[in-house]
């Protein structure tokens, strides 16, 4: 316990100096800091490297040294302008797909070890990195078909090493989480352990590529009819572990808007189909691409959206399909009184609380931003009201919505940076109307009724056995009570045990109560 208090208390040091030789801490002014916080401040301007370059370099270079999982959450700030600033996430765009690539050599060794066999047996072509992330980085090859047809292929290939520092990050923002639950009242309620867990389980599953190859046939089957989006397919015969081949994608990245309009697509209209192909995946599907930033995503010579990278993806049952559906109507629709007693049919707050005043507290949230287009809603001061009214209700943080939020915020700020005036409501309701009509409507009833008698069709059929069981169970508990209820010699040992450890610091505390009477006394 002591070594992992050590090796926290050293991670989070270096952090602070990264943060501080690359004078990302010098950018934050006194007045803005805590009393406290302040000398530590002076001295990170002391240690800040004199040619740590323009400013708006310093965040991305730091992330970038402190390893994978603070990239991650600088791939997720690029996404928000509005929150770090236009220079800061222009400069943390680079995080996406333009890290440092690990090098030739040991991309071909990882294949070579992986297929147990030289490179140019499994590519034809195998040529250098064309983008790097946090995690992998990806090689454009060529592959002979048994035909004779040459075809282009991408082939991610895993960082060296990465699982392991990134296993080392999420130990100790287990154990802070664990600290700040036991000593903050916020922290238990925000449910920061499950939180770490939820985001460490969906990353660590990134770094299995079988796992990725696996989500791409998923969400491609799920979309094969909608004509607006294509998943490249996956080359099975050379995916493994350590690497994925998928279809080769020539296209324009979301993310340069000015190539967009050049090629002769409308950047409002790739806007919609951004926000409305993520909440078809949500919503009609409960499977969605949990990391779609600009790096992940293109657009093709047909216009359609192109999706990549499927490491991150997210679930969500028909209960928090419903969910989702009735509060993004009640807000298209300003229902707010729905749109509270979803919350609390749903379970997210305590029926201790009123409705009418979370109701109340959800119309100060959604006027403001109703009908408004995007640039004129600020979604700092939208998270900063929604926190406030978590806080007030006892809202506890629910895991399983955690990469539904992220990505909503994500998907809007790449919709946002398309179509400035976007108008996100208007834009989801169709899909929003299309679920509630085919979910909750009365096409919705009659598929529950069919799904309950399939149910009971079910239970009845496991019926017998269940009552065979129970009798079982019932006569084995008379057997065992005819006599008195008899304990193993290990459970009574157990027992005693217990009770001589309460009898000694009861004991104990007697005579310190004791002594320190006599203390009194003789004073």
């Amino acid at each position: 316990m002591i070594f992992l208090l050590v090796a926290d208390a050293w991670r989070l040091a270096r952090a602070g100096y990264v943060l501080a030789r690359e004078g990302v801490l010098s950018l934050v002014s006194p007045a803005a800091a805590p009393p406290l916080a302040r000398p530590l401040l002076d001295i990170a301007r002391l240690i800040a490297r004199k040619d740590a370059g323009d400013r708006r370099q310093r965040f991305s270079a730091a992330l970038s040294r402190l390893g994978p999982s603070y990239v991650k959450l600088g791939q997720f700030l690029a996404t928000r302008p509005d929150v770090v600033g236009a220079s800061v996430a222009r400069d943390l765009e680079v995080l996406q797909d333009r890290m440092p690539p690990f090098g030739q050599a040991v991309a071909e060794a990882t294949v070579a070890d992986t297929f147990e066999r030289p490179v140019k047996d499994v590519f034809a072509v195998f040529g250098p990195a064309v983008a790097a992330a946090s995690i992998a980085e990806v090689h454009k090859a060529e592959v002979i078909e048994p035909d004779g047809e040459r075809r282009d292929v991408a082939v991610k290939v895993l960082r060296p090493g990465v699982s392991r520092r990134f296993a080392s990050d999420m130990g100790t923002f287990r154990r802070i989480a664990a600290f700040a639950e036991h000593n903050f009242a916020e922290a238990r309620r925000l449910r920061l352990e499950t939180v770490v867990d939820t985001l460490a389980r969906s990353v660590s599953m990134e770094m299995d590529l079988r796992l990725e190859a696996a989500a791409y046939a998923e969400l491609a089957e799920n979309t094969q009819d909608d004509p607006e989006i294509h998943v490249p397919r996956v080359d099975w015969d050379r995916s493994g572990r350590e690497v994925l081949t998928t279809e080769w994608i020539d296209g324009i990245k979301l993310s340069d808007k000015a190539a967009i309009i050049a090629a002769g697509h409308d950047p409002k209209e790739i806007a919609r189909i951004v926000m409305q192909t993520f909440l078809r995946q949500a919503m009609r599907d409960g499977f969605f691409h949990a990391d779609m930033h600009p790096g992940n995503l293109f657009v093709d010579a047909q216009g359609r959206l192109v999706v990549v990278d499927c490491g991150i993806m997210g679930r969500l049952g028909v209960k928090e399909r419903r969910f989702l559906a009735e509060i993004l109507y009640g807000f298209i629709t300003r229902n707010w009184r729905r749109t509270a007693e979803v919350h609390f049919e749903a379970g997210y707050v305590p029926f201790h609380h009123s409705v009418d005043d979370f109701a109340l507290a959800i119309r100060a949230i959604g006027e403001p931003i109703h009908s408004r287009t995007a640039d004129q809603i600020s979604m700092a001061r939208l998270l900063a009201l929604l926190l406030e009214v978590t806080a007030l209700f006892d809202m506890q943080t629910r895991p399983e919505l955690l990469l539904l939020q992220k990505t909503m915020v994500v998907v809007e700020g790449v919709a946002r940076s398309l179509d400035p005036q976007l108008d996100m409501w208007r834009t989801a309701k169709p899909v929003v109307e299309d679920w509630i009509a085919g979910n909750l409507g009365p096409i919705g009833q009659l598929k529950r009724a069919g799904s309950g008698l399939g149910e009971m069709g079910h239970f009845a059929a496991t019926l017998p056995g269940l009552l065979t069981r129970t009798a079982r169970v019932v006569e084995q508990l008379d057997e065992a009570t005819r006599d008195g209820i008899r304990l193993s010699p290990s459970s009574l040992e157990g027992i005693g045990r217990a009770e001589a450890k309460r009898a000694f610091w009861g004991n104990l505390a007697l005579w310190v109560i004791a002594a320190a009477l006599l203390g009194i006394w003789l004073g």
